[in-house]
């Protein structure tokens, strides 16, 4: 089941009031993983906002069989934009760290950089906070509602096939991309995933899921493997 859900959602899918829910998880304090370990921009005068290279990070692309729209990234604050930045934390390269409240992901490279994404994190009460590691990723996902979810929003059956589960696209809530966190072995329902709602990026709008722009969300996805490491704080 997967409870990653948008509560400010325009698209069909939400048009019926969604709930949210998530796994809890312990949450965990991770030492050299905090937000001053990434430190300016390496590249920022080639990524300024209205530089060729930004437009190209945000244009409109086909992928999979979908258009995925561009998206208007100079209404995002700069710093929510894809940058690789110098880190010098003790995370290994390979690992993905998330720091909730400065709504920011970073992947960690080799040789001292990081890849930097804004998010949008869990609201209130629906915050997740720990480790695990990716233990599967997939490209145009499909997302399950949970029984409990469509017991008290039956409407949403429309939205679910014979399968069970909403089909891959443009309104599924997991967007183009989704990474999933395991546990112990086990599935936390926590995703880090694509989302159309460009406009949620820098807030906690999510119902505990990590959610980027789609086009950073292909883009993560291509750079990680199943069994990378995990840190959310």
């Amino acid at each position: 089941m997967d409870p990653c859900l948008s509560a400010q959602s325009r698209r069909a899918v939400l048009m019926v009031g969604m709930a949210s829910i998530l796994a809890a998880c312990d949450q965990v304090t991770q030492k050299g993983a905090r937000a001053g370990a990434f430190v300016a921009p390496l590249d920022g005068a080639a990524r300024s906002p209205g530089s060729a290279d930004m437009d190209a990070l945000y244009a409109a692309r086909a992928d999979g069989g979908y258009l995925v729209p561009a998206i208007p990234y100079r209404q995002i604050p700069q710093r929510f934009h894809r940058q690789r930045v110098a880190y010098s934390g003790s995370a290994a390269p390979g690992t993905i760290v998330v720091e909730t409240q400065a709504r920011l992901l970073f992947l960690v490279e080799p040789g001292g950089t990081a890849m930097r994404y804004g998010i949008a994190v869990g609201s209130a009460g629906f915050a997740w906070k720990g480790e695990g590691v990716i233990g599967r990723r997939q490209a145009w996902p499909r997302w399950t509602p949970p029984p409990e979810m469509l017991a008290r929003k039956p409407g949403l059956t429309r939205y679910v096939s014979d399968e069970g589960s909403m089909a891959p696209g443009l309104s599924n809530p997991l967007g183009a991309r989704a990474l999933y966190i395991f546990q112990n072995g086990r599935d936390t329902l926590y995703r880090i995933h694509g989302s159309p709602e460009w406009q949620t990026i820098g807030r906690a709008a999510s119902s505990g899921c990590v959610r980027l722009i789609n086009q950073d969300a292909i883009d993560l996805y291509d750079r990680v493997q199943t069994g990378s490491r995990v840190i959310v704080s």
